[in-house]
């Protein structure tokens, strides 16, 4: 993996490749790539600048493929970097995805006599591909797909032949473009935004040709599938900084309008709420006895955090479990039991397979998602789209937030047609999800200091945050966000579990982030705080405003609104996110593409 970009028209190619591999490079990636009809292929490791310098002049093809590459198999190289060709170069591939038996089949291709010069799965592809050609290219891409285990999004071309380009994909996503003057082909459907907004999403086990003016899918079976376009509903400015330093924060900032937009036409004040994705199974989900909630990172946190929600009010048993975990421990579906996925991309692999295990076990499935059109958007039988819009940092900030206001406004619903809620709690609960938009605005009205807390805490190489209850994976999910963007080891606990173990790691050079709000378990927290501060351990806690108490016993503290206590996991996630944010500027990293990291992992 990473990004795939190509068009087929009447412009010229490279430009148009460039800009695609740009609007791509938020994924994460080590080195890039293109291959241009009649004019051959160019290489870099680094980012697309480095690719960009090396780009002669003449190169004026109309068709082309190009790749970002994050590295699965075999070290960042110009060898190993896409596009890949065949034996006679004739060929060209760029690929998404992992070919499980690319061994054996290189094995068997080189008793042929077939020479490799990478170390990577992709070439293997290529020389399949080649051994089947015989004039006709998108036969030979069947023939050699055929024969493939594992995951794939392709892109091929001949260099002989500039009026098409194939595409195919199996678990990993490719989105065909339609424009005015050619036709487009990516990895993810904001890349194209500069040129279109109609787009065809290919299903798994789907092949195309896309020529400058049409697009012929069929199934890798050979059946004729008629495809419809759909458009994507969002705005080219959001894929644009817009006089932010970088994406990052300009994702933090965007907070009170994502919550605006996630809410917008589903809640209102006197208590009353709407989730039309979910409309058609309410009965069902009246009556669950049981939800298992998937997801990967900073979703699977969200899903936590959203188990506490509907645990405590709307009756719901619920289990959260690693999306990456999921389908390799036995899993029980009874009759009553419903799965959820939690994705901000709608394409993460171990998401996505934890969907469709599911799915064989005939259980209802749902999907909280915020890119519209995405695999698991389409493979759910219901769900709550995010609204968030684009998010471009590879730090999930804006969909988090999102993602628990989700969770927010299904706990309200379930809590409500379950009996659990009573008129007066739901509108408390209804009021305050209206509110918090304004809530989060107060908060990033203190970035100032957010930014000079950040800079006292940078110098430490290692952290430790702890909350309680709802905290609790927000402790966890502010780790993350400092590893991510930071590179400071931290990790997240739940405030008692400080003693069973963690407590001997306290000493004056370990801080610890102590998230405090006033409910239920504030004396316990402060208890926990008072045990950190007797090893002589620096604390910043994130508390609510007019707390004396913590204010007394802490070094630093970070006073934030009071809000619901559902809703006070959001209120502290931005607090945690600018901290991340501006610790990690301040040590001079590049915060929206950390090292190592991809924004969407599309294989396991």
């Amino acid at each position: 993996m990473c990004g795939i970009f190509g068009y087929v028209g009447s412009n010229r190619a490279t430009p148009i490749l460039i800009n695609g591999l740009k609007a791509l490079e938020y994924r994460g990636y080590d080195s890039a790539g293109i291959f241009v009809s009649d004019c051959g292929s160019v290489k870099a490791v680094g980012p697309v600048v480095n690719l960009e310098s090396k780009i002669p002049q003449g190169m004026n093809g109309s068709t082309g493929i190009a790749h970002t590459r994050w590295a699965t198999h075999g070290v960042p190289s110009e060898a190993n970097a896409h596009p890949h060709h065949d034996k006679s170069e004739s060929i060209w591939l760029v690929h998404n995805g992992i070919i499980e038996n690319y061994n054996e089949l290189k094995s068997e291709m080189q008793a042929k006599g077939i020479n490799f010069y990478s170390e990577t799965d992709t070439e293997v592809l290529a020389k399949l591909i080649g051994t089947y050609f015989d004039g006709d290219l998108k036969q030979a891409v069947l023939s050699a797909l055929k024969q493939v285990r594992g995951t794939y999004g392709v892109a091929v071309m001949h260099d002989q032949d500039a009026s098409q380009v194939v595409v195919a994909r199996m678990g990993s996503p490719i989105v065909i473009g339609v424009g005015y003057d050619g036709n487009y082909i990516s990895s993810d459907p904001s890349a194209l935004l500069a040129y279109t907004k109609e787009v065809v999403y290919l299903e798994d086990g789907e092949v195309a040709v896309v020529t400058g003016s049409a697009c012929e899918v069929e199934s890798i079976k050979g059946d004729k599938i008629e495809k419809t376009t759909e458009i994507i509903d969002w705005d080219h400015t959001a894929i644009q900084k817009n006089g932010y330093a970088h994406f990052m924060l300009k994702e933090i900032f965007e907070a009170p309008k994502v919550i605006e937009d996630t809410i917008r036409g589903r809640v209102s004040a006197n208590g009353s709420v709407k989730l039309g994705g979910v409309e058609a199974v309410l009965p069902k989900l009246k009556d669950l006895e049981r939800l298992q909630i998937v997801g990967c990172g900073s979703a699977f946190y969200a899903g936590s955090v959203g188990k506490y929600m509907l645990k405590e009010y709307a009756n719901l048993p619920v289990e959260v479990e690693l999306a990456s975990e999921y389908r390799y421990t036995k899993q029980i579906f009874d009759k009553n039991t419903a799965l959820l996925a939690v994705t901000q991309s709608g394409e993460t692999a171990d998401t996505l397979a934890s969907l469709r295990l599911g799915k064989e076990h005939k259980v209802l499935t749902l999907g909280v998602v915020n890119a519209v059109g995405s695999t698991i958007a389409r493979e759910t039988d219901a769900g709550v789209y995010n609204h968030a819009g684009p998010e471009i940092a590879v730090a999930s900030t804006k969909a988090f937030i999102s993602q628990l206001t989700v969770f927010a406004l299904l706990t309200l619903l379930l809590g409500k047609e379950r009996g659990v809620l009573n008129e007066k709690e739901s509108r408390d609960i209804a009021e305050s999800i209206v509110n918090l938009p304004k809530v989060l605005k107060s908060v990033l009205d203190e970035s100032a200091f957010i930014e000079e807390v950040a800079k006292k805490y940078a110098k430490y190489d290692n952290m430790m945050l702890i909350g309680r209850k709802l905290h609790a994976p927000i402790a966890s999910e502010g780790a993350l966000k400092i590893k991510e963007v930071s590179y400071i080891h931290a990790e997240g606990y739940a405030g008692g579990e400080l003693k069973h173990g963690p407590i001997a790691l306290l000493h004056d050079g370990l801080p610890v982030i102590a998230l405090l709000p006033q409910d239920d378990v504030y004396e316990k927290m402060y208890s926990n705080v008072e045990e950190v501060k007797a090893r002589r351990a620096p604390v910043l806690a994130i508390a609510n405003i007019g707390d004396e108490k913590i204010g007394k016993l802490a070094d630093d503290v970070i006073f934030t609104p009071k809000t619901h206590p559902i809703l006070q996991p959001i209120v502290t996630s931005v607090v945690l996110q600018l901290l991340s944010y501006y610790t990690g500027v301040g040590k001079g990293y590049d915060v929206d593409r950390p090292r190592n990291l991809a924004k969407s992992v599309t294989v396991e």
